[in-house]
């Protein structure tokens, strides 16, 4: 049997675009957007703010699939992220997530289990969480007219 050569899905574009003074807006090929600027401007998140909650949001598409199979489609969760910024060295050096979700229904054994899924979710398949800890080389090309 001949294997099909797959496709790989289409790449996203992403950029941001100058709005004003320390005011952006990230873009996306798709039609998203998000506002960002600095903390005292309202209605925006800071960069370190969306890093964050990239990091929440992919822990939490991460569980997804296992806290849906084990609960319902209908289950609710929520994940707070903080970890506050070290301004001298301009890091962040350590991100606290928690994962809050209703396991009343489940029998000990069972709640135990399904954290333990869980967590073994998050550690291999949430790409922001494990760029975070492993540290990413990040290339800069500086294009002038």
């Amino acid at each position: 049997m001949t294997e099909l050569p797959t496709t790989p899905p289409p790449t996203t574009d992403l950029w941001v675009q100058r709005t004003g003074g320390r005011r952006y807006t990230g873009r996306s090929s798709r039609g998203a957007e998000v506002l960002i600027g600095s903390e005292d401007t309202p209605g925006v998140f800071t960069p370190g703010e969306l890093l964050k909650i990239a990091l929440a949001a992919c822990t939490g598409m991460s569980t997804d699939v296992p806290l849906a199979r084990r609960l319902g489609d209908d289950y609710d969760a929520t994940i707070h992220v903080s970890g506050p910024a070290d301004r001298e060295n301009e890091v962040y050096p350590v991100l606290d997530e928690i994962l809050e979700v209703d396991l009343s229904e489940l029998d000990e054994a069972a709640a135990a289990r399904l954290l333990t899924v869980v967590e073994r979710a998050v550690d291999r398949v949430c790409t922001v969480g494990r760029t975070v800890k492993a540290g990413a080389q990040v290339n800069l090309q500086i294009v002038t007219d």
